[in-house]
């Protein structure tokens, strides 16, 4: 009789936590069309199949990667450690270390390095490591998720804010702070612009849903940028007639996307780390729900699955 009473006060205890534990998100209702499946122009394929695998021993999770003009590679790590890389991938040593989480990287046309620190909002990296801090707030409101970062040819910067809601600052992880933005989809991104020249910042768009990667065209004439929870591309013209117009390009996109750049002939490559997951399109419409499973352990939450794959798209949003 005990065993049964004990048993029941378990299960009330359990139920009130799923339904009433105070949690950071207050998820709203969207319905995402029907995730594309993985055939025809978005077939498996291996043309990835012969990429060497670069080992970083005990280093965890780079975000981004850039070379600079010796062909040396550099990658921002989770323990804050932005690592250098002979050309061949060998000859590892620490070039910087920013205490913080260095997500987006592009050297400048000076040959800084520059950094979207999700910690430390943006950064610049001289050639010896020495960091300076140049942007930690736009309009009075700190930098929450400082995500990517790309320089136009005319040396102007450009990156992104994921969230300003959900700063990794008051998370464990970046990690957990973007699974925090994912459950309550709400638009808390931005997009920013930085001035070298006169220091100054001036935001370009906000109410994004995570605002991710972003490139500048090669002419500068335009950038496109991420919405990872949105599943989409936009295109933001920078000059000419539409300059100021936002386009959305790509919508739908069959996976997550993360990073973008900017590559030869008019293409750009877009990153989804992984496909979509049917069980987060399902719980799009139920905020209820997405509030309890927010509470479950994450071995018992959606997963993304171990599946990164890359796009290739034009300026006008087709896939290649």
């Amino acid at each position: 009789m005990k065993t049964g009473r004990y048993v029941l006060i378990l299960f009330l205890i359990l139920v009130l936590y799923l339904i009433a534990w105070p949690i950071p998100i207050n998820p709203i209702s969207w319905t995402p069309l029907p995730a594309p499946e993985l055939k025809e122009k978005y077939a498996i394929n291996d043309y990835l199949s012969s990429v060497k695998i670069i080992e970083t021993e005990e280093s965890f999770g780079p975000e981004d990667i850039d070379m600079d003009e010796q062909g040396r590679i550099y990658g921002g790590f989770e323990d804050g450690k932005i690592i250098r890389f002979s050309s061949k991938g060998e000859n590892m040593e620490v070039f910087a270390d920013t205490k913080g989480r260095p997500l987006g990287l592009d050297f400048d046309n000076s040959g800084n390095l520059i950094v979207a620190d999700a910690k430390k909002g943006l950064l610049s990296i001289d050639k010896k490591g020495n960091i300076k801090i140049l942007v930690t707030e736009i309009n009075g409101v700190p930098l929450g998720f400082t995500d990517d970062v790309d320089v136009g040819p005319d040396n102007m910067i450009y990156f992104t804010d994921a969230s300003e809601k959900f700063s990794v600052n008051n998370f464990p992880t970046s990690m957990s702070a973007s699974r925090a933005d994912l459950w309550e989809h709400q638009p808390y991104g931005k997009i920013i612009r930085y001035n070298p020249s006169t220091k100054k910042s001036i935001l370009l768009l906000d109410s994004l849903y995570f605002a991710n990667g972003i490139a500048v065209s090669n002419d500068g004439q335009f950038l496109l940028f991420n919405e990872t929870y949105d599943f989409s591309v936009s295109k933001y013209w920078l000059k000419g007639p539409k300059s100021g117009v936002r386009e959305k390009i790509f919508t739908n996109t069959p996976g997550f996307p993360d990073g973008i750049s900017t590559g030869t002939n008019n293409i750009f490559w877009v990153a989804m780390f992984t496909p979509r997951n049917a069980a987060a399109d399902a719980l799009a419409p139920k905020p209820f729900m997405r509030k309890i499973v927010y509470r479950l352990p994450l071995f018992i939450q959606p997963a993304p699955v171990r599946h990164g794959f890359v796009l290739g798209i034009d300026s006008e949003g087709n896939v290649i």
